[in-house]
């Protein structure tokens, strides 16, 4: 254990980097005051760990939108401005009086990546997922490969935007920038190079292109074989926790700051957000709850089962050479479409408001499959859910509230459906609750609504919890934290969960059962 005397001298900063926004938060190891026992108080997240002689504080230094750039058809990440926000971040960090900040780390969403030349020069702008690329490559890659091989060789659910069917979209029209690349970056390793000039492959990133193989966690050479893909495109993943250079000289120069050491932590921001889950027992559900829901649980060894595969579940890479069986579903992304077709409209409804207005519209109404192929990326989502409705029989939202209802409601229920069958896929273990994490949490109503449909407790922060994530690894990786159990008590007793009780059994079980009918759970 660290003295508190070092641990009070460690400033870490995170860069955690989300699809709409991005944000740079300041962590410090802080010791406990001496009239502050330290007892970690019972949240009903299973029993009070012990005593922590430290807390960890954050204040969010700087925030910036992340908005997509569209190009002709095409859809785009503005990468060198994410770079220039990253640096604001660092000097306003500064600004703020933290001078002496001991590392430095960013997370980000997955898949997405950059190519470079043999100069190390970037070729064009990173492409968004939700660019249409790859529609109906999925379908073609599987049928090339085979879905049970690779899933198999993966672990990986098939989802239409992954790496590899974007990198087959690159090969099947020819791509000069392919033809001309050197290296292939995932987002947050691009960042970190552009900042310090190293070039290093994360692995719990690297985990979710479909192309690592889930036993060996190295690159699967027979895919990348099969695809026609040059197998040194792609650096050797390391692990989470590992050290990758310092700021460069020049970016020194530019912004005024000593060579700060970076950290090549969870980078996929999902495997921080799990990291930073305030779990005291060994076995638990989780929900990172943003733009995408994330729901799953850690596991030791991939679950590549049939039922896996049917179900389509993910492996992706953790912390600490763990595994998390998890799935992804569409998430507030839902939310966030409808209020920009709105605000487009000239209707303006902040969040908090299309919250208040959803309490107050009646109860299940309609349901929807929140991974329905059509909500990935429609032109008007409040007419997309209409036409949703309308072909499975239902009545049609009229207004933002029931609109914002139904969502809200079909979310809570799709969470109970994937966290029965991580229970199954976990080997018949029963949770007994779930424990929700990210930006959703502020979202009180999905909360309630979550506890409701799936019966049990729901522990809910942090909020931050991407960003926290990633503090505690940099922390881990500079011998501050012993580990994850070292960290997940130190983030309960500094970030207590708040506890969401279920309410109104008998309802959700009838709503169940026909949000069931309706989707073809």
């Amino acid at each position: 254990m660290v003295s508190r005397a070092a641990c009070a001298a460690a400033t870490a900063l995170a860069f955690d980097l989300g699809a709409s926004s991005g944000r740079a938060v300041i962590g410090k190891l802080e010791p406990i005051d001496s009239g502050d026992d330290g007892d970690q108080a019972n949240t009903g997240a299973g029993a009070p760990g012990p005593a922590v002689a430290r807390r960890l504080t954050v204040e969010e230094v700087h925030r910036f939108p992340n908005d997509p750039v569209q190009v002709g058809r095409h859809l785009h990440w503005d990468i060198l401005r994410l770079l220039h926000e990253i640096k604001q971040g660092i000097v306003k960090a500064r600004h703020a009086g933290h001078h002496a900040i001991d590392s430095l780390a960013i997370d980000s969403w997955a898949v997405d990546f950059g190519l470079l030349d043999a100069s190390g020069q970037l070729l064009s702008n990173p492409r968004h997922y939700r660019d249409h690329q790859t529609d109906g490559l999925m379908e073609e890659v599987g049928t090339l490969i085979g879905r049970e091989p690779l899933f198999a060789k993966t672990g990986i659910q098939f989802l239409p935007f992954n790496t590899i069917y974007q990198l087959y979209a690159l090969k099947k029209r020819g791509s000069v920038q392919l033809q001309q690349a050197d290296k292939l970056l995932m987002i947050p390793d691009l960042l970190r190079y552009f900042l310090t000039g190293v070039m290093m492959s994360e692995s719990t990133n690297a985990s979710t292109t479909q192309l690592l193989n889930a036993r060996t966690g190295e690159w699967d050479a027979g895919l990348l074989e099969r695809l026609q893909l040059q197998a040194s495109l792609l650096l050797p993943p390391v692990p989470a926790g590992t050290r990758a250079g310092a700021l460069s000289a020049e970016v020194c120069a530019e912004l005024g700051v000593p060579a700060i050491p970076v950290i090549a932590v969870g980078e996929h921001d999902t495997a921080s957000a799990v990291a930073a889950v305030p779990a005291a027992e060994e076995h638990f559900a989780y929900l990172s709850c943003g733009t995408w829901s994330l729901l799953g649980t850690e596991v030791k060894e991939p679950v590549l089962s049939r039922q896996a595969l049917d179900w389509n579940f993910t492996n992706e890479g953790g912390v600490n050479g763990t595994y998390r069986l998890l799935r992804n579903i569409m998430g507030l992304w839902l939310v966030q479409e409808c209020k920009r077709a709105w605000d487009k409209a000239g209707l303006s409804l902040s969040f908090p408001q299309l919250v208040e207005l959803a309490e107050q519209a009646e109860p299940f109404a309609a349901f929807i499959d929140p991974d329905d192929a059509g909500f990935m990326n429609p032109v008007h989502m409040p007419e997309q859910i209409q036409a949703y409705c309308s072909r499975t029989g239902q009545y049609l939202p009229q207004s933002p509230g029931e609109t914002i209802r139904i969502v809200l409601e079909s979310l809570a229920l799709q969470y109970r459906v994937v966290l029965e069958r991580t229970e199954q896929l976990a080997g018949g273990r029963r949770f007994n609750g779930l424990h929700m994490v990210g930006g959703g949490i502020n979202n009180r109503l999905l909360c309630r609504f979550t506890a409701n449909a799936i019966g049990r407790p729901v522990w809910a922060g942090p909020a931050e919890g991407s960003a926290i994530g990633n503090l505690v690894v940099q922390y881990m990786a500079l011998g501050h934290i012993s580990g994850m159990q070292e960290a997940r008590t130190m983030i309960r007793a500094s970030f207590p969960p708040d506890t969401y009780m279920p309410e109104q059994s008998g309802e959700w079980e009838q709503a169940y059962a026909v949000f069931r009918k309706i989707t073809g759970v």
